[in-house]
């Protein structure tokens, strides 16, 4: 199966930079990754100290590469076989928009699938 996954058209905007999610978006993200436990893979809170001893503490959003490993590896736990590393389609910017992965349900034939998939998905890397 192939698969194009809007890594950065789609996953990337709608996660805000404070973690603050409406209820539809995470509705959305929610179906769109099979699991409500995306939320803490992709946010992170970090404490920093302040002059005065005291600390700060602010939110830290994922990166692209981030919830790319995390959407291979959710693949990974259905099919048999998934491409290590997928295809990335980018922009005039370089700025990746979609992940195209490559997912395999059958097991006697998973090896020469991942094979030709990953012979083409190196030109896409």
């Amino acid at each position: 199966m192939w698969l194009l996954f809007p890594l950065g058209i789609g996953v990337n905007r709608l996660l805000t930079k404070s973690g603050d999610i409406p209820e539809g978006w995470r509705r959305r993200l929610d179906l769109l990754l099979g699991t409500e436990d995306w939320y803490d893979e992709f946010y992170r809170v970090e404490r920093e100290p302040t002059l005065f001893g005291g600390e700060h503490e602010h939110v830290v959003k994922a990166t692209t590469a981030t919830i790319g490993r995390y959407f291979v590896n959710r693949l990974r736990t259905v099919f048999a076989g998934v491409a290590q590393e997928p295809g990335v389609l980018r922009n005039s910017s370089n700025s990746p928009l979609y992940l195209l992965c490559f997912a395999v349900g059958n097991e006697r034939g998973k090896s020469i699938a991942l094979r030709i998939a990953n012979h083409l998905l190196k030109e896409l890397r």
